[in-house]
């Protein structure tokens, strides 16, 4: 099913799940107009056809302690050695730096676009310095940090 396939019933399940992962079946059927039954039928087919990858919570990172939120601009080394390239290295690699929260493969003058949340500057400049800098790919990084979150949403417009 392609996202025209979609219909506006479909659509408005995402929406609502989008807002609130937790709805009973029962409340997700009363808000998008259907019977319990065609509605858990809809939702099953969005899950297995992908519109629907998981659930998850929303975790206030200021809450546990992970106030500062970074973006870091990766440049790698393109040198390809007989057996591996530094590219798929670093993509290897990144799944296991805990810092890294999303990791982007980019076009334009850098290659990656990483977002890291950490404690504080003491706790980046560890990952910057020990970690990511240390990696055998990497040749040049820039970091900004944010300043205020003026929007932040995992909603989609459907």
């Amino acid at each position: 099913m392609s996202q025209n396939q979609l219909d506006r019933t479909d659509r408005q399940i995402l929406m609502e799940l989008q807002r609130d992962g937790r709805l009973s079946n029962q409340e997700l059927a009363d808000r998008v107009s259907l019977s319990p039954s065609p509605c858990l039928r809809r939702v099953r087919r969005l899950e297995d056809e992908g519109y629907i990858e998981r659930y998850v919570a929303l975790v206030n990172p200021d809450k546990v302690g992970l106030k500062l939120l970074a973006y870091i601009t990766v440049r790698l080394n393109k040198v390809f050695r007989a057996s591996h390239s530094p590219v798929s290295d670093f993509a290897r690699d990144v799944q296991d730096w805990p810092e890294v929260v999303e990791c982007y493969a980019m076009s334009g003058d850098m290659d990656y676009l990483l977002r890291v949340q950490v404690e504080d500057l003491s706790q980046f400049s560890r990952f910057a310095m020990d970690t990511l800098m240390q990696h055998p790919a990497v040749i040049d990084m820039r970091s900004s940090f944010t300043l205020q979150r003026i929007k932040e949403t995992t909603e989609l417009s459907i």
